[in-house]
């Protein structure tokens, strides 16, 4: 099932609101947002892009890693809210189908910044790589 109102522009047009204190928030809700895909569910399979988002704003908000665009950020901090706000398009205690507007948010997001994480992913793997040769 498509959701047609959530797409790229509905995802660019919440991240271009995107500030400082909502990455911290973010950073700050880490914890639940990774819980909230823990579980099995239609979620579930996107657990891995969830913690590689999640590590890359932690990375970010710290100041190690800035080389991604603001643009791409925000996104991403935009949609890490998204999937943990109990105010979203559709309630998520709606069996089954409360979980559709949070996969498409995350959906459109992930092909949005898919470079960008491939980026990431392989900044973090050379800097665990830096970290056995000391």
């Amino acid at each position: 099932m498509r959701i047609p109102w959530i797409n790229r522009k509905y995802v660019e047009k919440h991240a271009s609101e995107i500030t400082d204190d909502d990455v911290k928030k973010a950073v700050d809700e880490s914890e639940t947002i990774k819980k909230k895909f823990e579980y099995p569910g239609p979620l579930g399979r996107y657990l891995e892009d969830i913690k590689l988002m999640i590590s890359l704003v932690k990375d970010y908000w710290s100041g190690e890693y800035r080389t991604i665009p603001w643009w791409a950020m925000s996104a991403i901090v935009f949609t890490l809210l998204y999937v943990v706000s109990p105010v979203d398009l559709i309630p998520d205690f709606i069996p089954v189908i409360g979980y559709l507007d949070d996969a498409a948010v995350l959906s459109v997001c992930l092909v949005l910044v898919e470079q960008q994480l491939h980026t990431y992913k392989a900044w973090k793997i050379q800097q665990g790589a830096k970290k056995t040769e000391l």
